[in-house]
């Protein structure tokens, strides 16, 4: 392994932090979005029963407990039930946008990394062709072999670290924002039924 980091030259330790940072992105958000979706289920069935008796002092409290998005955004219409729909729902969305973001955190720099680890292997192939064709030009027909071969190596070395990092991080960037999309969507929709039932338009 070693060797191989060596045979690739100094752009392989880029290439690598590329590589840990990724792992550590796409861990951390699959973890989290587990989380979120377990605590959710229990959170929308919970408020069904709450709400259900009126206990809604007791929804709010759970709400604090979940610490989830959706559980933010559920508590704030709760505390708003008193207004009118359109107010309620007003307060609901600029509070919906707030907490939207959490669900994409790290996933732009994900995304950034799948760019710059193809970059990166590019530059060490430009690179290394350059280290290669210098050796042609400075020693006869075919210069040192030794060093022509380690040359080319670190050419296709680092393209291929570089991809073996952007690809996956490029998977799991469109995966984990398809996802997060999906629970914003999810969210929107419990925050809807939420407010008809506050609103005493749903049972």
């Amino acid at each position: 392994m070693i060797g191989l980091l060596k045979s690739g030259g100094i752009l392989m330790i880029p290439i690598l932090l590329c590589g840990l940072f990724a792992t550590y992105i796409i861990i951390e958000r699959c973890v989290y979005f587990a989380s979120v979706q377990k605590r959710d289920r229990e959170l929308r069935k919970n408020l069904e029963e709450l709400l259900g008796r009126g206990e809604f002092s007791a929804a709010e409290a759970f709400c604090n407990q979940a610490g989830t998005p959706l559980s933010h955004v559920a508590k704030k219409a709760i505390g708003c039930r008193k207004l009118t729909e359109d107010d309620m729902r007003e307060i609901v969305q600029c509070e919906i946008d707030s907490v939207a973001p959490q669900f994409d955190h790290w996933l732009t720099l994900l995304s950034t990394i799948a760019n710059i680890s193809t970059l990166l292997g590019l530059f060490g192939t430009v690179t290394g062709n350059i280290k290669a064709f210098g050796v042609l030009g400075s020693g006869g027909t075919m210069g040192n072999p030794a060093v022509l071969a380690s040359s080319i190596s670190e050419a296709l070395m680092t393209t291929a670290a570089g991809l073996f990092v952007a690809i996956p991080s490029l998977i799991f960037s469109n995966a984990l924002s398809r996802k997060a999309d999906k629970l914003v969507t999810e969210m929107e929709g419990t925050v809807t039924k939420l407010i008809l039932r506050l609103t005493g338009r749903v049972l």
